[in-house]
């Protein structure tokens, strides 16, 4: 703990925890999209699968406990480099900087909060069902179908998707950078891997609601 504190009490340090705080939760999110993509192999595959989780609870919130921390630090440390940055930013620089930022890291701070608005309304609506009208407990692959029929909803998801990917892109290279994988050769071999799996994440969390939508899962 006190290790974290010291850690905290710097930029350098805060950057660090912001980075492998990111990774962490990516790792979780490669792994939720493993999880999720077991409703195309059926009702029995993906219900079994969600009760197979249920059956080591001890895990399970260790898991979810770890993540929330994860979340917490990384959106923390986020918001602490934020203000600090502008705190310390001459006027004149903050146009120049916003020309020359990229899409990706435009995008980090307001997808972000977007992303994080996304996530609890996720967790109302396919975890929780405190917004999806038809939900059953236990019964995943029917949840997902019917909670994703509605277009708008499908659509809600298939944009989150898309804004995880833009935030993995930049998000993976900000952190090779925040922990010390700073040259630019390095950075430009790198740069078309972090793509793809930014890509691949994007594509395979959008897969599940447009193939409700297109009939594919019903």
């Amino acid at each position: 703990m006190r290790v974290l504190v010291e850690l905290w009490g710097s930029t350098v340090g805060r950057k660090a925890l912001v980075a492998l705080s990111g990774l962490l939760l990516g790792m979780w999110v490669v792994l939720h999209l493993l999880g999720n993509l077991t409703v195309f192999s059926g009702a029995a595959t993906a219900d079994g699968y969600a009760a197979a989780l249920q059956r080591i609870p001890a895990w399970l919130w260790m898991a979810r406990v770890g993540l929330a921390v994860a979340a917490v630090v990384h959106v923390a440390g986020v918001v602490s480099l934020t203000r600090a940055s502008r705190a310390a930013r001459p006027r004149h620089e903050v146009h120049a900087r916003r020309r020359a930022s990229t899409l990706a890291a435009r995008s980090m701070r307001v997808g972000g909060a977007l992303l994080l608005a996304f996530v609890v309304y996720h967790l109302l609506h396919l975890t929780f069902g405190v917004l999806h009208p038809g939900f059953v407990a236990g019964r995943v692959y029917d949840n997902v179908v019917r909670g994703l029929r509605p277009p708008w909803v499908a659509g809600v998801y298939v944009a989150a998707a898309s804004l995880l990917g833009l935030h993995l892109f930049h998000g993976l290279g900000a952190a090779a950078r925040s922990l010390g994988a700073r040259p630019d050769a390095a950075a430009a071999r790198r740069r078309p891997a972090v793509a793809a799996v930014s890509a691949a994440v994007a594509l395979g969390f959008a897969s599940v609601p447009i193939a409700v939508l297109a009939g594919w899962l019903r």
